[in-house]
Formats: structure tokens, C-alpha cells, sequence
């Protein structure tokens, strides 16, 4: 092999030796602190004022305001309070103050002028601001990471393992120790790889080739258990539900099979008329959502040879999907160049829910697995990583940085990082998702995507 190609594999990449395009601004090449401190600032003191404002309601309008509000998650109730506060000292008939109850009742012991609300709204704890770095915290080379969209060549194992297929091999780069080791090559037998994905407990990588093939492969003892037959194509896409692996390919099939019965016990599921491209088994391990270049977005159960559900709602070809984690039967979608949408299922009813435009073809999808909130990564034209919380759909990031279409993206293990992967032959590790479980999700028995347990 190639010494110089060897020397570059998965190797951190200073900042500074990035290419002129990706190179990041003077701004962003500060410390975090530096640059955090001016929005800081600023965050302070939007608090600060909007304290003011719910403390001077409480003492001239007896409003009983016992929190502050976040002044990043309801600006219209802060327009509010801004404006009451500028037109409390306006004279008006209509205005009197509520009568003292108990909770109001100022103790006759206390020094302080302000009632037991105002007490309890300047004791309240404020929420930290939601900070996302837009800067990548590490690096890698990736030289022949492949710039095509319908291919899946990196994926991130519950063992803290990173796969890449890079041209003919795939390899495997520690988290933990930034170790790199090649797992195969598949050039001795003129086939490259297409894909990879991980078993759940991360110790089986499965690789899809050119010729069709897919491969198991034991990542601890770097040996192959298996090669599959089956595909006439590339098979681009994969997705493991237990010990069962789907495989979809450019010859319009997703086989299923078990890797513990004999390669002819599968089950051949025919529903797109181009590329599978995209293929994700539900959380319950009980629906299988793929997407492919005929535009469709199909839903199959674990035991029909015919899709369930038939969406056509997306324009162009359909990579993108990821079943939520925290609502039952709930499905995202994205479609590439022409369609750039963003679309939520019930899958439980086959209701649409939301879309957004995104303005830029969506080549991945993923969620939280704390909050209620998701990434989705872009290629034509803007190359961006956005984040989104859901349902609202509103903005919490844009991360910039690569050169070519973010195409390939998997979640650490933990859940609060991503890694991106682009034709620049570059691999981007960022901070994106908290740890803390959100604790607003809904509770209510009449939710339709309550979970049954």
C-alpha cells in the first residue's frame, strides 16, 4: 500500500492545514470562551431584563410570577413583559393591584419590601443557555472517502468504533485511543466497498460491496464469518434488527436474512423500482423504513413481503430517514436535490405530519436519543449540518465546514456527539446534542405516539 496514503488515514488534521475553502474564520478559530463571552453577555443581560420586568409585574400588578422566563424559548411572552413594563407607570382606570392572599402576604418579620412571588421568582434557577460549538472539536483525514450519495460508508459501533470504508477497505478507528486498523480489502477480489453498518452490540461489522456481496465481518478478531450472495447490484444500504440484516441494493431488492440460518432462508422484499438507498429498522424492532431513488418511502412490517405503507410525497430520492426514539410510529424523512424537504409520518395512522423546506438536498437523518431534537446533514448547495427541535422545527444550529456534500453521518455511542463525512475526504467530529433527558415530553394518555408498554 500506498506509504504516503498509509500516513494520511484517519489522521487528525490540523485547523491551520485546512484547504483555503474549508478553512475556518478568524472568529471561529478563537477559544470557545472567547467566543461564547460577547453572546454571553448579552444572554445575561436579556435575563437580567426580563427578571425585572416579571419582578415589577409582581409588585404593581400582583402578576404572582414565581420563575423567570427563557428569553430564547418564548419571545413573544418577553415582548410581552417588555412592553407591560414600559407602560406600567402609564396612568390607567383599568389597572389595580390583586388583593394579598397567603401566598402574597409579606411575613410581618421580614425586612424586604417584596412579596413571597417576587421572593420566589429571584430565588428560581435560571436555565443555562443552550451553547453549540461551530467549530468541529476533532479532525480526521479520509482520503477516498467516496463523494456519492447513495452509498453508506461510515457508522459509529456501541463499542466507541468508527467504520469507514475508504475505497477497496474498511477501517476502524478507536474513540477512545485514536488507534487505526484495517479491517479488509476487498481489492484482491476487484470490489470496493459501499456500505457498512454495525450490529447493535457492536461486535459484527457488515459490509455491502459493488458486486453485491455483503460481508460479516468479527470486528475484535478482524476475521470474516460470512459473505452473502443474493444482490445483482451494489448494495448501498444496511440495517440490522437483532440477529436479522436487510440489505438494499441498486437492483431495487432488500434481502433479509438471518446470519444464524442458511443464506437461502430470505426474504425478498420488491416495492421500489430504482436504488435502495436508505433502510432503517424501527426501536421496536417491528417496522422497516427504506427510501430510494424512485422517490418512495416504504414501510414494511417483520413478516409481509409487501410494503404496509406507500409515501410519495418526496421529489427526489429518499436517503434520509430515522424513526424517533422518543415517540412511537413517528418517522422522518429527507429528499435530495429537487425535493430538500424535511417530512414527518405517524406511522401508526399513515397521517402526514409537518415539512420544511430545508433548502439544500438532505442526505441524513438522526435523533436525539435525550431530546426531542434532530440533525440533518446537506449537500446541494449549502453543505450545512443543522439542528432542529422538534415539533416546533425551529433552528437550534447551522455547523459549516466542509467543502463537498455532508453525506455520511453516525452518533457516538453516548449520544451526544456526531461525526460527518464529505467528498472533501475529510471526517468532522462535533458536539450536538445534550446529555440531560429532556423532561417536557408529553405525558398525556390521548398522545398518539405514546409508547405501550
Amino acid at each position: 500500500m500506498d506509504q504516503e496514503y498509509e500516513r494520511r488515514l484517519l489522521r487528525q488534521i490540523n485547523h491551520q492545514n485546512l484547504p483555503t475553502e474549508a478553512r475556518l474564520s478568524k472568529e471561529n478559530c478563537r477559544s470557545p470562551s472567547q467566543n461564547h463571552k460577547s453572546k454571553d453577555a448579552s444572554s445575561d443581560s436579556s435575563k437580567d431584563a426580563v427578571a425585572y420586568a416579571a419582578l415589577l409585574r409582581n409588585e404593581l400588578l400582583g402578576a404572582g410570577i414565581e420563575t423567570v422566563p427563557d428569553p430564547h424559548t418564548d419571545e413573544r411572552r418577553h415582548a410581552a413583559l417588555s412592553q407591560d413594563s414600559h407602560s406600567l407607570f402609564r396612568y390607567t382606570v383599568h389597572t389595580r393591584r390583586v388583593p394579598f392572599d397567603s401566598d402574597n402576604e409579606v411575613s410581618p418579620y421580614s425586612l424586604s419590601p417584596l412579596s413571597n412571588k417576587s421572593h420566589k421568582l429571584l430565588r428560581s434557577p435560571r436555565k443555562p443557555a443552550r451553547k453549540i460549538s461551530k467549530i468541529p472539536f476533532k479532525v480526521l483525514d479520509a482520503p477516498e472517502l467516496q463523494d456519492d450519495f447513495y452509498l453508506n460508508l461510515v457508522d459509529w459501533s456501541a463499542g466507541n468504533l468508527l467504520s469507514v470504508g475508504l475505497g477497496a477497505c474498511v477501517y476502524l478507528w478507536s474513540a477512545c485511543t485514536s488507534q487505526v486498523t484495517r479491517l479488509c480489502d476487498l481489492s484482491v477480489d476487484g470490489d470496493s466497498v459501499t456500505s457498512v453498518c454495525w450490529n447493535e452490540r457492536g461486535s459484527l461489522v457488515a459490509v455491502g460491496t459493488h458486486k453485491g456481496y455483503v460481508q460479516i465481518w468479527d470486528a475484535a478478531g478482524g476475521r470474516k464469518l460470512t459473505s452473502l450472495e443474493g444482490h445483482s447490484a451494489r448494495v448501498g444500504a444496511l440495517a440490522w434488527n437483532g440477529e436479522q440484516l436487510s440489505s438494499g441494493s441498486r437492483d431495487r431488492v432488500i434481502l433479509q436474512r438471518d446470519i444464524r440460518n442458511p443464506p437461502s432462508a430470505e426474504r425478498r422484499l420488491q416495492g421500489h423500482r430504482q436504488e435502495v438507498c436508505g433502510l432503517k429498522w424501527s426501536p421496536d424492532h417491528q417496522h422497516l423504513a427504506s427510501g430510494g431513488n424512485d422517490n418512495k418511502l416504504l414501510v414494511w412490517n417483520s413478516s409481509s413481503l409487501l410494503p404496509v405503507q406507500q409515501y410519495s410525497d418526496h421529489l427526489a430520492a429518499v436517503k434520509a430517514i430515522a424513526w424517533s426514539p422518543h415517540q412511537h410510529g413517528l418517522l422522518a424523512s429527507g429528499g435530495g436535490t429537487a425535493d430538500r424537504c424535511l417530512r414527518f409520518w405517524n406511522t401508526l395512522t399513515g397521517q402526514a405530519l409537518q415539512s420544511t423546506d430545508t433548502g439544500s438536498q438532505v442526505c441524513n437523518l438522526a435523533w436525539s436519543k435525550h431530546a426531542n431534537e434532530l440533525v440533518s446533514t446537506h449537500g446541494y448547495s449549502q453543505n450545512q449540518i443543522l439542528v432542529w427541535k422538534y415539533p416546533s422545527l425551529t433552528q437550534v444550529a447551522k455547523l459549516t465546514g466542509h467543502s463537498y456534500r455532508v453525506l455520511y453521518l453516525a452518533v457516538s455511542p453516548d449520544g451526544e456527539a456526531i461525526v460527518t463525512g464529505a467528498g472533501d475526504e475529510t471526517l468532522r467530529f462535533w458536539n450536538v446534542f445534550s446529555k440531560t433527558r429532556c423532561t417536557k415530553e408529553s405525558k398525556s394518555v390521548l398522545n398518539l405516539f405514546t409508547r405501550i408498554r
